[in-house]
């Protein structure tokens, strides 16, 4: 097996992967971007495991490591990004970058007084 054509398919998953987490709005669309991106490195972990004939299999390893990271991280964000929909009405990155809560008049008064 050529080297080649798993370098060239996860680079390009890679890619697609970067291109959603930078062009998207969507949190749920990121994440997933993201979890694409990880996948890329996992093949080609995999690809320079069997391409190197490695007998303690590292590369395998280290990728089913990462698939439980992964699946740790997609957990976590989804639960994140729900609670973020609950309190906000809305998973839209961009209005999300202001987090700070708006004082309500209440705290308004009392901070002038």
């Amino acid at each position: 097996m050529h080297l080649a054509y798993p370098a060239v398919l996860a680079a390009l998953l890679f890619a697609v992967g970067l291109y959603g987490v930078l062009a998207r709005r969507n949190a749920i669309l990121v994440l997933m971007s993201v979890e694409l991106m990880l996948n890329a490195v996992n093949l080609n972990l995999v690809a320079f495991d069997v391409w190197l004939r490695d007998s303690l299999h590292a590369g395998q390893a280290l990728t089913l490591f990462t698939i439980a990271i992964a699946a740790a991280e997609i957990g976590i964000g989804l639960a994140i990004v729900l609670m973020v929909y609950r309190n906000r009405g809305t998973s839209d990155v961009d209005r999300l970058r202001d987090t700070k809560e708006t004082p309500s008049d209440d705290e308004k008064a009392e901070a002038t007084a």
